[in-house]
């Protein structure tokens, strides 16, 4: 089965993951502290993420931290930016019907 990255962002709690550690990397711990549920299930989703390359883990000393990996967010980026100039398309196109809208009024 062809790895597809949308389903290692589809579970709600690796999404959580990826913007905790997008800002700073993360021990384990410190991270399993932002949810409501037992560590291992955490450390499940830790484990998916890195097995899909999201998040890599780095060793300070003797402490292990994740962190995001940003080359590989640039592919779920790329698919939305198809989507993202169909929608600015259309609020220009709406931009410009309120304007000539506001011009007949006046």
């Amino acid at each position: 089965m062809r790895k597809d990255i949308f389903q290692s962002v589809a579970d709600p709690t690796r999404r959580a993951i990826i913007t905790l550690i997008a800002l700073q990397a993360m021990a384990p711990n410190a991270l399993a502290e932002y949810f409501d549920t037992i560590r291992q299930a955490v450390s499940k989703h830790r484990r998916i993420l890195a097995e899909w390359e999201l998040v890599k883990q780095e060793y300070k000393g003797t402490d292990n931290y994740y962190q995001l990996e940003i080359d590989k967010m640039k592919e779920i980026d790329k698919w939305i930016e198809q989507f993202r100039k169909i929608w600015e398309a259309r609020f220009n196109q709406l931009d410009n019907l309120l304007s000539t809208i506001k011009k007949q009024k006046k």
